[in-house]
C-alpha cells in the first residue's frame, strides 16, 4: 500500500505529518511518499520536493514560480503512471492541488482531500472540480459536510486539525505563572502572523488598550509577536502609545492561557483562542476598496471560523452584512469581531472593559466558549481522517478512533 501525498503550505506539513502518524497506526506496511515539508519527512513520508518552500500568497509570485510548479506537476503524474499509488492524499494548496488531483484521476487513483478549501465562503464556483477531481472531502468544520453534500461531494466531517496540533503543544508553565503575578488583568494583543496583518491592525489595538486604560487603569497588556522582524515592527508602534506594553516573540500560546481576555487579529488563532476559552474580541483592516467589494465577494456573515460554528445560517446572499453588536441575529456571536476600513477601536475596547469590570460577564463568556471547545475542539480529526481513508482503501481491520487516539497524541 502507498499513499502520495501533496502539502504546500507549513501548517499543511504538520497536519500530514499528524496524518502519516495515524494512518501509520491503520495500516504498519503503507509506504507515504510525494510533496509535503520538514515535519512529513520525519514523520516517514519519503519526499519527491519540499513544497512549503513554495508557500507563496501573491499573485506575482506565484506566476515568478509557475515553471517551478509545471515541474512539479509533470514530474508526479509521471509517477502515478510508472508506480500507481493506491491513493492520493491533497492538503490545502487548492491552486495546485486542483491540477494534481487531476492527474491522479486521469490515472484512476482515488483522491481524499483532508481539510477541504473554504469554497463555500467565496468561491462557490470552483465546486465543479471538488467534484469531479476528488473523490472523499474530509471537511474541518460541522457545516461544511452537509454544504458540500448537497453540491454532490462525497463529504464527511472530521473535525479540524487544528486542534490535534493545540493538544501536542506543551506551554512554558513558569512563564505562564510569572505573567499572571502582575498586579491588574492581562490582555494579550495578537496582530497576527504576517507582516501586512500586523502593520493593518496593531495601531488599532494599540488605541484600543489606551481606551480599555482609560476605564481600567489597572490593565496590563502584552503583544506575542510571531517573530523577530514583527517584535521590531511592534516595538516601533508600540513607542508611539501611550500604554506600557510588553512584547514577547513566539509565546502566543502562553500569552493567550496567561490572559483574562485578548485582542487579535482575525485568523487560525480564533481556535487557539476557542482552544483556551479567552474572551476575545476579533478585528481585520481593510483598505476602503476591498471593504467596498468584500460583501459581494463573501457568503457568509462572519470572517471567524468559531463564529461560524455557532450560527444555525452561515450562509447568505450578496451583499453580505457584517457582525453588529446590536442586531439580534449576531446575539450568539462568541467572539466580537470587527472588519472594518475606519478605526472601531471605541467598540473593540467597550467589549474588553465590560469583560475586566463585570467577572460574571467574563466567567460567562469563558464558560460558553468552553462549552463549544467541548463540542468541535477535542481533537481527533487526524485519527478520524485516518480511519476514513484505511477503510475507503480496503483496510478492513482498520482501528477505532478510540484505540488510536492516545498513541497518536503521543506521536505527534
Amino acid at each position: 500500500m502507498q499513499i502520495f501525498f501533496s502539502v504546500g503550505e507549513p501548517s499543511g506539513d504538520l497536519h500530514g505529518a499528524n496524518l502519516i502518524h495515524a494512518l501509520r497506526k491503520q495500516m504498519p506496511e503503507c509506504e507515504f511518499v510525494g510533496y509535503g515539508g520538514p515535519k512529513m519527512a520525519a514523520a516517514g513520508c519519503e519526499l519527491h520536493e519540499d513544497l512549503t518552500k513554495l508557500a507563496v500568497m501573491w499573485v506575482l509570485k506565484v506566476l515568478l514560480n509557475i515553471h517551478k510548479f509545471l515541474g512539479l506537476l509533470k514530474r508526479a503524474d509521471q509517477y502515478f503512471e510508472e508506480h500507481r499509488p493506491d491513493a492520493v492524499v491533497l492538503i490545502d494548496y487548492p491552486g495546485f492541488n486542483w491540477w494534481i488531483a487531476r492527474r491522479a484521476k486521469q490515472r484512476g487513483i482515488p483522491v481524499f482531500y483532508y481539510g477541504t478549501p473554504q469554497l463555500w465562503a467565496w468561491a462557490e464556483y470552483r465546486i465543479k472540480k471538488m467534484r469531479r477531481y476528488v473523490d472523499h472531502a474530509l471537511c474541518k468544520l460541522p457545516f461544511e459536510e452537509k454544504w458540500f453534500r448537497d453540491r454532490g461531494c462525497n463529504a464527511t466531517y472530521v473535525g479540524h486539525p487544528y486542534f490535534d496540533e493545540l493538544r501536542g503543544r506543551n506551554i512554558d508553565k513558569d512563564f505562564v505563572a510569572q505573567q499572571r503575578e502582575g498586579a491588574g488583568p492581562l490582555v494579550t494583543i495578537l496582530p497576527g502572523s504576517r507582516d501586512q496583518e500586523v502593520a493593518g491592525n496593531l495601531e488599532c489595538f494599540l488605541k484600543t488598550a489606551e481606551h480599555i486604560v482609560a476605564k481600567v487603569p489597572e490593565a496590563r497588556f502584552a503583544i506575542a509577536a510571531f517573530n523577530e522582524k514583527q517584535t521590531i515592527q511592534a516595538r516601533r508602534l508600540a513607542n508611539k502609545s501611550k500604554v506600557r506594553v510588553e512584547i514577547h516573540t513566539q509565546r502566543t500560546g502562553e500569552l493567550i492561557e496567561a490572559a483574562d481576555c485578548c485582542l487579535a487579529c482575525s485568523g487560525s488563532v480564533s481556535l487557539e483562542l476557542l482552544y483556551h476559552a479567552k474572551p476575545s474580541v476579533i478585528h481585520y483592516h481593510l483598505n476602503r476598496f476591498s471593504f467596498l467589494v468584500q460583501p459581494y465577494l463573501r457568503r457568509v456573515r462572519y470572517i471567524t471560523l468559531v463564529n461560524l460554528m455557532t450560527t444555525d445560517n452561515p450562509f447568505r446572499k450578496r451583499p453580505v452584512g457584517i457582525y453588529d453588536r446590536n442586531d439580534p441575529q449576531d446575539a450568539h456571536v462568541l467572539l466580537p469581531e470587527y472588519l472594518t476600513s475606519t478605526d472601531r477601536s471605541g467598540e473593540l475596547a467597550a467589549h474588553i472593559i465590560e469583560w475586566l469590570r463585570d467577572e460574571s460577564q467574563l466567567e460567562k463568556r469563558h464558560t460558553e466558549l468552553a462549552e463549544l471547545r467541548e463540542q468541535v475542539g477535542q481533537g481527533g480529526a487526524s485519527v478520524r481522517a485516518a480511519v476514513y481513508i484505511a477503510k475507503a482503501l480496503g483496510g478492513t481491520d482498520a482501528k477505532s478512533t478510540d484505540t488510536v487516539s492516545t498513541s497518536i497524541a503521543n506521536a505527534a
